[in-house]
């Protein structure tokens, strides 16, 4: 095991040496002794990006297998589809209210325990009988992405400069796209030729794994400062970080109606066979890697708010062109501009907030996790009652109406004051 550093030493090695401490800004501190925007990211975020695949694996998991689900447990799929819902419901209370409850803990045992969580109730879930058991124990395992995710992010300004945060903070978030890419494709095949349950444990092994990488690799003593309840009161009173939640509620909600029904969808309108779905998911993934990856190199450059509405646009357009999806070709290249928002969304979301107020990146970006989870839980509870009401060719108006309105809300957002205070790290 290499050795290990505690988060209260400042390190002057160069920055790709261990994992460099930012000093506090202060008017002795020589920049010299900072990387600059573009040096090298520690090594240490690559363990957190891969923890965010297996995350994003173990959620998106779910949709890509719904037609398996269903037919093994002998239910329709808008009931099948509920086990999206409800884990998100868990995953948009768990996060703020696990913000709160672990703000002391060391993150290098928070975050391999949350992983090692998430794996045990994977495994419990592939085990699973009936629905009503995989939905008690899929509920149970969700707990785990409603604290790795925003956890991670908010211990990244301990594992970076100022001038990286931006850079870091969609870095590590790409996690997700590369679940897109590689674990939710590969899931729905695996779902679709060995059964639902070998994906499950798939992605349960996995977590054991990312455990193991980052107990190794993260430093000891990374605590980000504990939230007082006047920091909750501060964000939540802070107009322009609120709005900037709103926009994230909006915008996962408008895939989520669409994007959760994927299979059956698919299934339903064009026959796609399981290789079929699983390649357009890597279509579709690859897209998002590409976005998130672009996202991270420029979004320091552009800003963040400009960010968030191209991403957001790109998805809208897809929703508007989606009639014309009447073919392999047409649906790969009408679902391309949302491949490209999808993940790079977010990532903008995340870097949005914690540049707004950096003293209260671990309230904001908890919160930015919760309304993920909210959106997720609102469009695909919306898609279900669609399609129970026969209206599955109508799920994409849905879709873009909640983009457009989420497009709205970030120009709204962008328009509103900051406290100065609040913007300073």
């Amino acid at each position: 095991m290499p050795p290990e550093h505690t988060a209260d030493v400042q390190l002057q090695a160069e920055p790709s040496v261990g994992v460099p401490v930012p000093p506090e800004p202060s008017a002795s501190t020589s920049p010299l002794f900072e990387p600059s925007a573009s040096a090298p990211l520690p090594r240490v975020l690559w363990p957190l990006l891969f923890g965010n695949f297996v995350i994003g694996t173990g959620v998106m998991v779910v949709p890509g297998t719904l037609n398996d689900i269903s037919s093994n447990l002998q239910v329709s799929v808008p009931v099948a589809g509920q086990l999206i819902t409800a884990a998100a419901v868990v995953m948009c209370i768990g996060a703020p209210l696990c913000a709160t409850l672990v703000a002391g803990w060391d993150r290098r045992r928070l975050l391999t325990l949350a992983l090692l969580w998430y794996g045990v109730f994977l495994l419990a879930s592939a085990c699973m009988p009936d629905f009503g058991s995989l939905m008690a124990v899929r509920v149970l395992a969700a707990i785990a992405p409603a604290i790795f995710t925003p956890q991670a992010a908010s211990c990244i300004n301990l594992l970076v400069t100022p001038a990286q945060r931006g850079r870091a903070i969609t870095f590590v978030f790409m996690g997700w796209s590369v679940a897109s890419v590689v674990g939710t494709p590969l899931g729905a095949w695996i779902g679709g030729t060995l059964g639902w349950r070998v994906a499950f444990g798939s992605v349960a092994l996995l977590s054991v794994i990312s455990a193991a990488w980052v107990w190794r690799s993260m430093p000891d003593g990374v605590r980000p400062p504990a939230l007082s309840r006047a920091a909750w009161g501060q964000t939540l009173r802070s107009p322009a970080l609120m709005l900037c939640v709103a926009v994230t509620v909006l915008f996962a909600a408008g895939q989520f109606v669409l994007f959760s029904y994927f299979a059956p969808y698919f299934k339903q309108q064009l026959q796609f066979s399981a290789t079929e779905l699983s390649l357009l998911f890597a279509w579709y993934g690859f897209f998002g890697f590409t976005g998130n990856m672009l996202m991270s190199r420029n979004i320091d450059r552009t800003g963040a708010p400009r960010a968030v509405m191209w991403s957001v646009g790109a998805m809208a357009l897809s929703m508007l062109l989606w009639p014309l999806a009447t073919n392999v070709l047409l649906t790969a290249l009408i679902t391309l501009p949302w491949g490209l928002g999808c993940f790079a969304s977010n990532s903008a979301q995340q870097a949005r907030l914690a540049g707004i107020a950096p003293a209260l990146a671990s309230a904001s970006i908890a919160l930015n996790s919760s309304a993920m989870y909210a959106g997720q839980a609102m469009g695909a509870a919306s898609g279900g009652w669609l399609i129970a009401q026969g209206r599955m060719l109508d799920l994409h108006w849905f879709g873009l109406a909640a983009l457009l309105a989420a497009m709205v809300v970030s120009w709204w957002a962008s328009r509103q004051t900051v406290d100065v205070a609040m913007a300073q790290a």
